[in-house]
């Protein structure tokens, strides 16, 4: 039976996410114009992690937040729920702008974000299904454990000496996969269910106080006012949370990169089938391909799977409902068939897609202009589960105005430069997945160093 006949499509493809067992029904629209303190431009998580600390910081402040859709709509709701401690950045790049002492802070920071999260999930009664297994990395071709020996000598030199590299026989005690080379494991990263967390987070925030407006979109954010068509919120300051979506603002279409990324879930596995696996620890699981792939145990015994589908739509638009074409769901699931063939058989019960924010650099920002009142935080580039609660905090303290080890880390007012005008922006996407398709070909023939095709896309690209 092909991987194609396995992988077919279930009765879902799109629907925003798998993570919605039913979609919510959206609070009210902003119901005309209003006065605030605090403006915030999206319900997202960096949006509700940020009115959630500033409100714990300081109860009296007037803080609204507007949502195009519904909260967790966007990449919050789609992802592949890891709260993992990646710096979403090049650490050696932000190295020479900021210092070394600046990135090893970075670095701790986002370390200890993972439990921050779990730490805040716990005290407000937020199930988001969370456990902290670590990060399973493995190889599957000489190349790709080349590149796993080097990251984990440079999550070394950053710091993380808790990462280890493991032989194939200790990573199949974890995991049992197929034609493994090489393993890592890392402790800094949580399995967690996206779309609980940040549905309970908006939860906590409504019964904080904030006003939380949805079906209301921004079309314009300018020094104190955020612009929609039921009305406009004037404040003092007002702050961006759009990441993916931020090229739909005025005068933002080139800021941030929306870059594409696909996922399936299968059906729930049967306990003698997760057995052949393993798996106990719910690790995610991760690869070192040059289309790498990310995976989870989902808490009811699915496999979630994701990796590039359609990597950039023309023009920077973004879809709404997040369907897959039938190219990628079978591609997907072919490289779940491969890398666990435990699961030959399993039907594809769900495919959807989402939107991440990519800067020119491929490193996040943070920040605030005290002369506009406008601030920012995104491009996360695929690590935004762990890196908004970061962004969150970093803000609450921009915002009060308090100098703190969180506003002295380097990505704090990063300015990452702006992407290439249409065509070449498409043209450049384009060629650079191509090139990486070909590279990951290029290195299954056995080669025993990364594919020279992939160095030039890198460094055309800039990626770390």
């Amino acid at each position: 039976m092909s991987a194609t006949t396995l992988g077919r499509p279930g009765p879902v493809n799109g629907r925003i996410s798998h993570w919605f067992s039913e979609l919510p029904t959206p609070r009210p629209a902003l119901p005309g114009d209003r006065d605030a303190d605090v403006c915030i431009v999206g319900a997202g998580l960096t949006g509700l992690w940020t009115a959630y600390y500033l409100k714990l910081a300081d109860p009296t402040l007037r803080i609204t937040v507007l949502e195009a859709e519904f909260a967790g709509f966007g990449a919050s709701g789609r992802n592949g729920g890891w709260a993992s401690g990646l710096v979403p950045g090049a650490r050696d790049r932000l190295a020479k702008q900021y210092g070394r002492e600046a990135v090893l802070d970075y670095q701790r920071a986002m370390n200890e974000a993972v439990d921050e999260i779990i730490a805040v999930a716990e005290r407000e009664g937020i199930d988001a299904d969370i456990v902290k297994g670590g990060t399973l990395r493995v190889a599957r071709t000489p190349a790709q454990a080349t590149r796993l020996r080097h990251k984990t000598e440079g999550d070394h030199e950053w710091g993380v000496t808790d990462s280890v590299m493991l032989t194939p026989e200790e990573a199949a005690e974890r995991i049992r996969i197929e034609g493994m080379t090489a393993a890592a494991w890392t402790p800094h990263c949580a399995r967690l269910q996206p779309a609980a967390l940040v549905r309970g987070l908006a939860d906590v925030v409504v019964r904080l106080g904030v006003s939380l407006y949805e079906k209301s979109p921004v079309s314009v954010v300018e020094p104190g006012r955020a612009v929609t068509a039921h009305g406009v919120v004037r404040a003092p300051v007002v702050l961006r949370a759009t990441e993916g979506f931020t090229a739909s603002l005025k005068g933002l279409r080139r800021a941030w990169l929306p870059m594409n990324s696909s996922m399936i879930v299968t059906e729930p596995l049967a306990a003698e089938v997760w057995e052949e696996i393993g798996w106990a620890g719910r690790e995610t699981l991760g690869d070192t391909a040059h289309g790498h792939l990310y995976a989870q145990r989902t808490p009811d015994d699915r496999i979630a799977i994701g990796g590039r589908g359609v990597p950039y739509r023309f023009g920077s638009r973004t879809d709404s409902d997040g369907r897959v074409a039938d190219r990628t769901v079978g591609e997907l699931a072919e490289t779940l068939y491969k890398v666990l063939p435990q699961t030959a058989g399993a039907r594809v019960d769900h495919a959807w897609c989402g939107v991440l924010a990519v800067p020119r650099d491929w490193s996040a920002t943070v920040g605030l202009d005290r002369g506009t009142g406008l601030g920012w935080a995104g491009g996360y580039v695929g690590h935004g589960v762990t890196s908004t609660n970061l962004a969150g905090r970093t803000l609450t303290d921009l915002v009060l105005g308090r100098e703190s080890r969180l506003t002295r880390l380097p990505w704090t007012g990063h300015r990452p430069g702006t992407w290439e005008p249409e065509p070449l922006r498409w043209l450049g996407v384009r060629g650079l997945y191509v090139a990486y398709r070909l590279a990951d070909r290029h290195e299954a023939g056995g080669r025993g160093r990364t594919s020279p095709i992939a160095t030039v896309a890198d460094l055309v690209a800039r990626r770390p």
